[in-house]
């Protein structure tokens, strides 16, 4: 409960606070995944399969420049993966340009995103980590402008496109 209401802080608790459905989504999605092809690799296992700027991004938990990523204005239809383990992470029918200059979408993929409060840099953010491997994506923020209000702000190095 405390990591839920954490989150839900990260989130921007005024506007979850009055919304039944999206705070039971956001504790759904804060459950276990039922993904039992969890991917453990020491730090130099990931050095040998991640090029630099994956291993700085998806293991050490970086952000790449805007508008520096290749799948930042990509809209093909298909399935956006995790590029350290293609565990599939989010649909291309999620995807929207928010402008931000990164990858973003309005929703992830049941179980198999995890939610992790981020107080870095003097900020209150929600964290996103691929749940198979836990490799850093990016962050998620209540200012989307779909019926979810969520923004999943995914660096375009942390993904792999899988077209369908």
């Amino acid at each position: 409960v405390v990591v839920t209401w954490d989150i839900c802080l990260a989130m921007g608790q005024e506007k979850l606070r009055g919304n039944a459905t999206v705070s039971m989504v956001l504790l759904l999605n804060l459950l276990p995944a039922m993904n039992k092809n969890k991917v453990n690799k020491s730090e130099a296992e990931w050095k040998k399969v991640l090029n630099d700027e994956q291993f700085r991004i998806l293991r050490k938990k970086g952000t790449e420049m805007p508008f520096s990523g290749p799948l930042n204005t990509h809209f093909e239809e298909g399935v956006y993966n995790c590029a350290a383990c293609m565990a599939p992470l989010f649909k291309s029918d999620t995807k929207f340009n928010s402008g931000c200059g990164w990858p973003s979408f309005d929703a992830a993929i049941e179980g198999q995103v995890k939610y992790v409060l981020d107080k870095t840099h003097g900020m209150l953010r929600t964290e996103i980590l691929c749940q198979s491997c836990g490799g850093h994506l990016g962050h998620v923020f209540n200012d989307g402008p779909t019926a979810s209000g969520t923004r999943y702000c995914v660096n375009s190095v942390s993904l792999n496109f899988k077209k369908s």
